[in-house]
């Protein structure tokens, strides 16, 4: 089993959030491994969507069922599977 498959890809969260209560979100549906927000390499600035690895991929795919739509710090999240392109899929 790879650790990809426990990856989640979340986005649209404000810029200021870190790691803390995106991870905080995200732990209610299970243990987590990883929580890493995405920065540009110029500015160091939030590009508003980050990766959270759980320990368990069921516990992905569950957090992703009952997380996605849900509301932090006044942003909706949305959440995917980890792959792909993912600036095409949360800009904006």
């Amino acid at each position: 089993m790879s650790s990809e498959e426990g990856k989640l890809l979340a986005g649209r969260f404000n810029f200021h959030i870190d790691e803390w209560p995106l991870g905080d979100l995200f732990s209610s549906s299970g243990p987590l491994s990883e929580v890493v927000i995405a920065e540009d390499q110029a500015t160091q600035q939030s590009q508003r969507f980050g990766f959270i690895t759980f320990t368990n991929p069921e516990w992905a795919s569950d957090a992703m069922r009952a997380l996605n739509g849900e509301s932090l710090d006044g942003c909706q999240i949305r959440g995917d599977h980890a792959g792909g392109n993912h600036r095409d899929r949360y800009d904006n």
